[in-house]
């Protein structure tokens, strides 16, 4: 039988006996079934394929610059930020923060359902707002949408939003 050595940094063999031998096939064993398993679940593993997928729906309104609706990865589905365009895109509806928060987080379920989800598959959203003073009038129309379990989220209060909007939001949202 050859001699196995491993390598250290500095490139210096290190030679290891029959009883490492087993600990280390038992590592490569496990490496392997933990590999096979976040293949099995969709989770996104350099070189294992897959990649991205543009996705869109005609339910919202069309790409106002060179940005897509959404972005799938495997389970993840990643959605570019919404304002409270009418469906043209053409013109902000809503004169106030509760309207436009209803109109973008309808937007935001129309893409969800477009993809077969709904608002208990976000993970994570970003609230941008031109005025944190209107943040109790936003959070009571947002609460309307994520009555249980809600996901993470981060608000910020943001200079000017495109077309002067007075919110964005940004969700990222999982396949089960």
């Amino acid at each position: 039988m050859v001699p196995v050595h491993f390598l250290t940094d500095s490139n210096v063999p290190i030679p290891f006996d029959q009883g490492e031998r087993v600990n280390i096939q038992k590592l490569i064993t496990a490496s392997c079934f933990v590999a096979a398993a976040l293949a099995a679940s969709g989770c996104a593993m350099p070189g294992a394929g897959g990649g991205k997928v543009v996705l869109s729906t005609d339910q919202v309104y069309p790409a106002i610059g060179p940005y897509s609706q959404m972005i799938g990865h495997g389970k993840l589905i990643y959605f570019s930020g919404v304002i409270a365009l009418n469906k043209a895109g053409t013109a902000i509806e809503g004169a106030t923060i509760e309207e436009q928060t209803n109109k973008v987080l309808g937007y935001i379920g129309a893409e969800l359902a477009s993809q077969g989800l709904g608002f208990e598959d976000v993970l994570t959203s970003t609230v941008y707002m031109q005025d944190l003073n209107e943040f109790a009038a936003m959070n009571a129309v947002y609460g309307q949408y994520f009555k249980k379990d809600p996901p993470s989220r981060a608000t910020l209060q943001v200079a000017r939003l495109p077309r002067d909007a007075k919110i964005e939001i940004a969700i990222i949202a999982a396949r089960r």
